[in-house]
């Protein structure tokens, strides 16, 4: 599988947990496609495969996929076909528009439901709308996402060929979720994840249990800056990693047994109050 296929793979995965969630809004969720330049067609019919996996949940509901750039191609055409052949239900309505993202949003009443953007090369504060908005964005830099409350970045690796994926969104639980599904992903894919903060640029396999030897480095470099407790050494993991909270715990479990750390209560539950330090 390609970047591009990862990259696929790793949106209709989180469809699949944001749609149904989603489309409980009673005005409705609206997945955004939109590119600086032009639309990726096969994102595009993947989304489209993914939203009308769910169309027997949409009786009373609706579910919107917009998909917006400068140039459009075929996609029209494209998804129209897959519609017909799907035989989707007509609370799920599917535009292409070339023009302007924040335009489209307001026409189409975006800002009032939940929605979920994929961006390339677009300002993210632009789908910072809807209730809430989270985004996906492909290499655009992780500081543009500070709108966002929670924000992770992982960048793919294929050989000489990279590509950084970010994800922005106001919900621990969403980040973790996002997260879970990176790691899910096929681990014969020939592609490889470096975390985007890890100076010496590590190349990591993607597995259900991912080597948690840069996760280690990270944790006892934040620790020799003082202790931490466990919900910090969670959060740091989630929010400033590519690994999950829970990873972090194992880590920390493994560096106690090994006496690099030391906790504070000594005994009982690793609980999130417990202070972890550096021994000695």
């Amino acid at each position: 599988m390609s970047i591009a296929g990862v990259t696929r793979e790793l949106l209709v995965r989180y469809l699949d947990l944001w749609v149904p969630g989603a489309v409980h809004s009673p005005h409705g969720a609206t997945f955004l496609q939109a590119s600086a330049t032009g639309l990726d067609g096969d994102i595009a019919e993947a989304a489209l495969r993914a939203g009308a996996e769910f169309g027997d949940r949409l009786s009373r509901r609706r579910l919107t996929l917009l998909f917006v750039a400068p140039e459009v191609g075929d996609v029209q055409g494209r998804l129209d076909g897959v519609r017909r052949e799907l035989r989707t239900p007509p609370e799920l309505s599917v535009h292409v528009m070339p023009g302007s993202v924040a335009v489209m949003l307001k026409a189409l009443g975006a800002h009032s439901g939940p929605l979920l953007s994929l961006i390339d090369g677009i300002d993210p504060a632009v789908v910072q709308v809807g209730k809430p908005a989270e985004v996906i964005t492909v290499d655009v830099p992780r500081e543009e996402l500070r709108g966002f409350e929670l924000t992770a970045a992982v960048t793919l690796v294929e050989g000489h060929d990279e590509r950084t994926i970010g994800f922005g969104t106001r919900s621990a639980k969403s980040l973790e979720a996002f997260k879970n599904e990176m790691w899910a992903l096929d681990e014969y894919a020939g592609v490889r994840y470096r975390d985007p903060n890890d100076p010496e640029g590590h190349l990591m396999d993607i597995a259900l249990e991912p080597n948690p030897g840069a996760l280690r480095r990270e944790l006892l470099a934040l620790l020799r800056t003082g202790g931490r407790t466990v919900t910090e050494l969670k959060r740091f993991a989630l929010t400033e990693t590519v690994y999950r909270a829970a990873d972090a715990v194992k880590v920390v479990t493994a560096l106690l047994q090994s006496g690099a750390v030391t906790r504070e209560p000594r005994d009982g539950r690793l609980g999130g109050d417990v202070t972890i330090r550096i021994a000695g």
